[in-house]
Formats: C-alpha cells, sequence, structure tokens
C-alpha cells in the first residue's frame, strides 16, 4: 500500500484480504488478517509505502482478491489510481472483518492506498510489466470484469501451461513518457513501478500520449482537458529517444524489452493530422528499428483498412480512441506468446 501521494500521515485501523467469491462477498474461510511488522495497526508517513507481513492464503492463478482496510482517521490526500475497472466500495465505520457488503456500501470511483499484491510461486515465475498510458488501463472496458488487453493476455498466457508468467499492468490514463500529467511520467516512475517488479523478465512499452497532446487542437472544448498536461510540446525524435532510453534503463537490469505501435484516433477530438503523421513516423521505428526484442503491432490490430487514421468501429468504446471489450481482446489475441519465451 502507498502514502506516496499524501501529504500526512496515513493510519490503518485494521486490514483483512479473502478469495472473492462473488461481486459482493468472500469465499468462506480464505478471510485472513493483514499484520504490519507484527502489528494490526500502522502509521504510514507521508511520503512512503508500506508492505504488509506475508499472508498464508493460497490461491490459483488468476484468482481475484477482496482487501478490505479501515481507516479511523480522515485522508484528504489519498494516494490512488484514478480509474476504477477495480471496483472498490466505502462503508461507515470498522467493516473489515465483513464477509459481504451492506445495503450502505457506497461505490468507490478509484483504487484507492492499494498499489500490489506479491504472490510467492510455487514453480519458477517471470513476470511481464506494461507501461502505458488509458489504453493499457482499459478505458472502455467493462469495470469490474477484468476485460483490459493486460488480463486477456495473462488468461492466454496461463492457459497455454509451461512456466508461469503473470502480467503487471502498469497502466495510468493520461500517462505521457517524457512529461508529467495524469500520474509521473513514464521516465520517472519507471524504477517504481516497472523495473522493482519482482521477478521481472519483460517490459512492455505502450505509450501514445506524447504525440497526441502536443499535437491536439487548440480549442474552447479542449482547453479544459489539456490543462491537466503541462509541459512543452514534444516531437517525434523525443518520442524516440525516450523509448531507447527505457529500453537502456531494462536492458541494464538483463530485462527484455518490447514496443507496442500507437493505435489510431481519427474522429477523436484530439485528432490531428499532424499528430497522425507523427505516430506514423514512430510506429515506422517501432517495427523496423531493431532497438526491441518484440514488437506488438497495435496499430495493425485496431486501423481501419477503409481509413488507416481510424479504429474499425467495432473494436473502440464509442471515442474513436479507447477500445471496447471487444477491442482489448483482439489486441490481447494478436500478442505472440512466443516473445516472451
Amino acid at each position: 500500500m502507498s502514502n506516496e501521494y499524501g501529504t500526512a500521515p496515513l493510519t490503518i485501523g485494521a486490514a483483512r484480504v479473502a478469495i472473492t467469491d462473488t461481486d459482493d462477498g468472500v469465499q468462506h474461510g480464505s478471510d485472513h488478517a493483514v499484520t504490519f511488522s507484527g502489528r494490526s495497526t500502522a502509521t504510514v508517513p507521508a511520503g512512503a509505502p508500506i508492505l504488509s507481513d506475508p499472508i498464508d492464503l493460497r490461491t490459483a492463478a488468476l484468482s481475484r482478491l477482496t482487501i478490505s482496510l479501515y481507516l479511523p482517521g480522515r485522508v484528504d490526500t489519498a494516494t490512488c489510481h484514478g480509474t476504477f475497472h477495480t471496483l472498490g466500495w466505502l462503508i461507515p465505520g470498522d467493516a473489515s472483518a465483513l464477509m459481504s457488503l451492506p445495503a450502505d456500501a457506497v461505490p468507490l470511483p478509484a483504487q484507492a492506498l492499494f498499489t500490489a499484491v506479491e504472490v510467492q510461486a510455487e514453480t519458477p515465475t517471470e513476470a511481464i510489466a506494461v507501461i502505458g498510458d488509458s489504453r493499457v488501463d482499459g478505458v472502455g472496458s467493462t469495470p469490474g470484469t477484468d476485460r483490459r488487453w493486460t488480463d486477456r493476455l495473462a488468461e492466454r498466457l496461463a492457459a497455454r501451461g509451461g512456466q508461469t508468467r503473470c502480467v503487471v499492468s502498469q497502466g495510468i490514463s493520461g500517462n505521457r513518457i517524457l512529461n508529467d500529467g495524469i500520474g509521473t511520467a513514464a521516465l520517472a516512475r519507471f524504477d517504481r513501478d516497472i523495473l522493482a517488479t519482482p521477478g521481472l523478465g519483460h517490459v512492455v512499452i505502450a505509450v501514445g500520449n506524447d504525440l497526441i497532446f502536443s499535437f491536439a487542437p487548440r480549442t474552447e472544448e479542449t482547453a479544459g482537458f489539456l490543462s491537466m498536461f503541462p509541459g512543452s510540446p514534444v516531437d517525434v525524435d523525443d518520442v524516440i529517444a525516450a523509448h531507447l532510453q527505457l529500453a537502456a534503463r531494462a536492458r541494464a537490469h538483463g530485462v527484455k524489452v518490447h514496443a507496442a505501435t500507437i493505435a489510431p484516433y481519427g474522429g477523436s477530438e484530439m485528432y490531428t493530422a499532424q499528430g497522425d503523421k507523427a505516430r506514423e513516423q514512430v510506429n515506422a521505428w517501432i517495427r523496423t528499428s531493431g532497438a526491441f526484442d518484440g514488437v506488438l503491432d497495435f496499430d495493425a490490430v485496431w486501423r481501419d483498412p477503409a481509413d488507416p487514421s481510424r479504429i474499425r468501429s467495432d473494436l473502440h468504446m464509442g471515442d474513436n480512441l479507447h477500445g471496447s471489450d471487444a477491442g482489448y481482446a483482439a489486441l490481447a489475441e494478436s500478442v505472440d506468446l512466443s516473445l516472451f519465451d
């Protein structure tokens, strides 16, 4: 868990973890108390993460967990993941030991405080960590159903058998490589979010917002949204250099590096012909430069043959920018699993 963006100490009054049984309940007998350095409570300083003690809970591959947290004090600024593809709930008082949701539970449109679950595997395991933006984050997929392309890729890898490989999604909606905005820039968060992943063997770079926002039309309709993304505009050479920097840092840790081409966005309010030309130039470099151990050609999967600047109508959520469940499934199905051997 994390209080890294908090402005005051965070007090944890109680924490529990269990295997999810249904959307509003947990599997009988799986509920476990979580401790921190042997104590049931903890205070996390502002700016710090916290790691719990090991928990003796056996889980199957692709299991879903329910994590309950009691916060006895006010939390004015919470470290969180701002999109709600993982369902959360707010309940008054200490409800951490409840086995199902009460009637007064209120949906929480964010993944607050929790950052990761580490699992001790029974067999040698390798992690595939994906750094990216809203298309990695799964914007447009059905919330609470694990239908991002990274989820579907994990399902394919599990069904294949052989060496266990897990997929760690580090997508942040609105994220960029070179500049902060919604979330810290990929270049700045790479060590924390990617290279610190236990058992890391592969990295996938899938970030396209730098070009989209740099070339986006400056209108009254887009001004408010674009104000969330400070920093100078970047060009094709900047984005290529950033990809090379991430690749070099990963290889310095003995990790293989793959890159995804940037999918189309024609028809969205962010689209310009200049931005699309820059996207095509970066994609051509990703495909042909030999800079990566593998290429995930998501542009080829999503583009409309009748208009390659646009996503096929059956694969986007309706905004010409983000995928639907079908769109993300198509991305996952396109990935050559042998890249991770």
